[in-house]
């Protein structure tokens, strides 16, 4: 009778036993033990997806998509496919093709892979509509689109992927607005939307997602109120809009974002703006409200935010004293008050410990300067302030606040001046003389020329620029478009203010020429080349230009380009200010990358003009500037006092060069 070897004992198989022991040490482990085997579908769509983006040299699939040893499974590898075996079926749940510039459209056999719960298909070089389909991914958790060549409406079946955790589809350029479906996504704890090309208002009903920590969503052409359901979304710890067509006030409702690490609002227009709402943000790291309308006094609470470190309250409406609070700062490194209508004496102690930029220009402020505003490594700008100089000692110093004030001695009046913005004097084809701009300029900074013929401001920094507090920078290309190409190889950038002067000018008509290569976007076929530098133009506080975009007017990077404007000279004095409005795209190909640039600058009298200025007996000009050294010579800076006085029926009132003009 056959006997079962389950419920009675059976002989020993001495030579089975020998031959399951052999296998065990000398046979790959896979073998002795079958790995389970990928759904035939995915694995199907994904030898499409492969093809459509011509990825074979980089996912070549010798062996099953999920096998753990694959070159692709690891957490770090690039592409990866990762898979979950829980079941009896192997499905793929992560798909990662990260900056490997693919290009083409997105396949349909993506949406095939119904498990996938982690996409990043992020810095690469996608174009066409985002498809409908992507809605049919019910499992996704993490989807980042960011950095491609996206285009039509963002797809409001983004809603059924109600599991999100973070959405991302910056740097694109869809269009129409941005669908009130999100509003269900209320998992969803990053949205990334910034640069990507949705406009009109922001649907109230994203006042759902509760659990939003990060939303970035500046450079968009937002219109309407900034949403008073903003401050219903008390998770949010990073809140960034700037460079939109949002209008005031900041509502009071803000004050309840006490989570808030990061806020950067800016560039809102219409209705004036207070600081109310600042009340418990003692979270705060950086806050910056530039350029936002705000009205009113700076409240001394402000300076008992212990963990700020970065403060921009520049280019408002500000009024009163600047705070003895702020004297209190500990952590604060870089301080923003410009072109407001603050007055009364500057703190003394307003120099924190680590304080290494300080803005106050362009401010009815007077006292004194600080007794140790010549530290090593800080910089500070005090132009078009009422702020006593009289403390300096160095004799160049007196000499060139003499020469400011039309006071030179041997010196004549110019009709023009030439500047090569970050690089070393140069003699241009023409036989233009460009003199030497290659000054270390600091975050809060103002430079005057060896003959006081011109000077050069910088306000801004650059937060998050991986190769640190840079304002200059250079090309080893050849620029073309051009017989200077050296003219363009260097250029100066700012993140927020960059101000050229001409200084002690014949009165006339003159022409301004500016001089720009975008040469640090390039125009290549990489995601690298999607980046968008956007800044406004001024010219004797007016607008010139708004919006201007190098690499779109020179028709790509590396190309020279000249912009030519009429000014009109009444006081000696020129203005070009260059001014970053929120706009263009923030990290492409680096964090920071963005602000104005400018290659060169060449002023020159009109000829035949026939102009015989007589000065406006409105207005009276007077320059007082300043040079300090450190004792060591690691820090040359620079500051010019620009009083600008209007007469009126009630008397005399200081006002300023204020451009952007906060009206």
């Amino acid at each position: 009778m056959y006997q079962s070897c389950s419920f009675v004992k059976c002989p020993v198989n001495k030579e089975s036993d020998a031959l399951k022991k052999y296998l065990s040490i000398n046979l790959p482990k896979q073998l002795v033990y079958a790995q389970q085997a990928t759904d035939p579908n995915e694995v199907d769509a994904l030898k499409k997806i492969i093809i459509h983006w011509n990825l074979s040299g980089k996912l070549n699939l010798t062996t099953d998509p999920c096998s753990q040893n694959a070159s692709w499974a690891p957490k770090d590898a690039n592409p990866r496919v990762a898979c979950d075996c829980t079941g009896s079926t192997c499905h793929i749940t992560n798909l990662k093709i990260y900056a490997l510039d693919i290009f083409g459209e997105i396949p349909q056999e993506l949406f095939l892979l119904k498990e996938l719960m982690d996409l990043n298909l992020g810095q690469n070089v996608l174009s066409g509509p985002l498809p409908a389909e992507i809605g049919q991914l019910s499992k996704m958790q993490y989807l980042s689109l960011g950095i491609n060549n996206l285009t039509g409406p963002v797809p409001p079946e983004l809603g059924n992927l109600n599991k999100l955790i973070s959405l991302s589809f910056s740097s694109n350029n869809f269009t129409g607005t941005l669908p009130s479906h999100l509003g269900m996504l209320t998992s969803l704890q990053q949205l990334y939307i910034d640069s990507s090309g949705v406009s009109g208002p922001i649907p109230q009903e994203l006042a759902n997602l509760k659990a939003l920590q990060i939303l970035w969503a500046s450079d968009n052409g937002f219109t309407g109120m900034l949403p008073e359901f903003f401050g219903t979304l008390t998770e949010l710890i990073d809140l960034r809009i700037q460079g939109t067509s949002l209008e005031g006030p900041i509502p009071t409702s803000f004050g309840a974002l006490t989570k808030l690490v990061n806020l950067r609002i800016g560039d809102l227009s219409k209705e004036d703006s207070t600081l109310d709402f600042l009340e418990n943000q003692t979270n705060l790291s950086i806050l910056s409200l530039r350029n936002c309308r705000v009205s009113g006094v700076i409240p001394e609470r402000i300076g008992t935010f212990a963990k700020l470190q970065y403060l921009d309250l520049s280019f408002n409406k500000l009024t009163g004293q600047i705070p003895n609070s702020f004297q209190n700062f500990s952590l604060l490194q870089n301080l923003y008050l410009g072109n407001n209508n603050l007055s009364g004496d500057l703190p003394s102690n307003i120099i924190s410990p680590n304080l290494i930029a300080l803005d106050v220009s362009f401010n009815p402020i007077s006292g004194n300067l600080p007794p140790d505003f010549a530290k090593v490594g800080f910089s500070m700008n005090v132009l078009g302030t009422s702020i006593n100089a009289n403390s300096l000692l160095d004799r160049k110093a007196i000499g060139m606040l003499q020469c400011l004030q039309n006071k030179c001695t041997n010196q004549v009046q110019a009709s023009s001046f030439s500047i090569k913005c970050g690089g070393m004097e140069q003699t241009s084809s023409s036989g233009i003389k460009f003199d030497n701009d290659s000054e270390n300029l600091g975050a809060a900074s103002l430079y005057t020329n060896s003959n006081d013929r011109w000077a050069v401001s910088n306000t801004g920094y650059f937060i998050s620029n991986p190769n640190g507090p840079q304002y200059i920078v250079t090309t080893e290309t050849q620029i073309t478009n051009t017989s200077d190409s050296e003219l363009y190889k260097t250029a100066r950038i700012s993140p927020s203010s960059l101000r050229y002067y001409g200084l002690g000018l014949e009165n006339g008509k003159y022409n301004v020429e500016l001089h720009f290569a975008e040469i640090t976007m390039d125009d290549s076929q990489s995601w690298k080349g999607l980046g968008r530098r956007l800044f406004d133009i001024y010219v004797q506080g007016e607008r010139v230009v708004q919006d201007f975009n190098i690499q779109k007017e020179a028709g790509g990077s590396e190309r020279a380009l000249i912009k030519t404007f009429e000014a009109t000279v009444t006081n000696t004095i020129i203005e070009v200010h260059l001014f970053w409005a929120g706009k263009g795209t923030c990290c492409i190909p680096f964090q920071s990358t963005y602000g104005p640039l400018v290659s060169a600058v060449h002023v020159y009298q009109a000829s035949n003009a026939g102009f015989s200025a007589k000065r406006d007996k409105k207005h009276v000009g007077k320059l007082v500037g300043i040079a300090v050294g450190s004792a060591a010579g690691f820090l040359i800076m620079s500051s010019i006092f620009y009083l600008w006085w209007i007469k009126d029926k009630s008397g005399h009132m200081q006002v300023h060069t204020n451009s952007p003009s906060k009206g």
